[in-house]
């Protein structure tokens, strides 16, 4: 594929990974967030679930990739569509971190306003407390944040750079954990909902058979590779 089809692909992907931000903030700015009766837990859901279905989208592009050499050309988003689901699951964090703890934002707001950055780094010491309690209390905070971090860790390693300073390998090995991640934000969505809700069956099925899909192709890998050791020993 020629490298301006390329260019102008990653920026209709960049508008499509940005849309459901658009989305919010026109929901914000429209008034109908403030009229909805727990806007902070709907901006929880609504970029937590947006962080799920790109990170799937993203684990997707490996074996649709896989299915002909005329598709090929897909695994150069594969990184970009990546850091979107890291870009929304961070604005999940967030979401809990300055609205849900307690944090005061217009506080930190008029503080900043008023020349006194510290206000930051204070509203954090009165929050903190409640925050390390909740996420002792709360298994569902944890292994949300376990999978945050882990996708902190591939967004951090991404660039081609840090890749080559690692070597190929021992970069491969690490974002074979963006699996892991994943695995963790759909229990985090399991262990989030109430008793009794299955709306995360649908996020559970795609991953496992992407999980699937996955073991399927390392295991006839093996075994086209013992075939043909077999072949040339004859």
């Amino acid at each position: 594929m020629q490298k301006q089809t390329i260019i102008l692909l990653k920026a209709v992907t960049h508008i499509l990974c940005l849309l459901p931000l658009l989305s919010l903030y026109r929901f914000y700015s429209s008034g109908a967030l403030a009229l909805n009766s727990d806007p902070i837990n709907f901006i929880t859901h609504f970029t937590g679930n947006w962080a799920l279905w790109i990170l799937l989208a993203s684990l997707a592009i490996t074996p649709i990739r896989r299915i002909s050499v005329r598709i090929s050309w897909l695994i150069r988003f594969r990184r970009l569509i990546g850091l979107y689901a890291f870009f929304y699951a961070t604005l999940h964090l967030a979401t809990y971190l300055f609205l849900f703890s307690g944090y005061d934002v217009v506080a930190v707001l008029d503080g900043l306003r008023a020349g006194h950055p510290a206000v930051i780094f204070e509203q954090f010491r009165q929050v903190w407390p409640y925050i390390w309690d909740d996420v002792m209390k709360r298994r569902f905070v944890q292994v949300g944040f376990l999978a945050w971090l882990i996708l902190l860790a591939l967004a951090a390693t991404s660039p081609a750079a840090i890749m080559r300073a690692m070597g190929g390998k021992n970069w491969q090995r690490l974002h074979r954990f963006v699996y892991l991640a994943a695995a963790a934000a759909v229990i985090h969505y399991w262990w989030l909902v109430k008793t009794g809700v299955l709306s995360p069956w649908k996020d559970t099925a795609i991953l496992a058979v992407l999980l699937l899909a996955r073991v399927g192709y390392v295991l006839l890998k093996k075994r086209s590779v013992s075939t043909t050791k077999v072949v040339a020993a004859r």
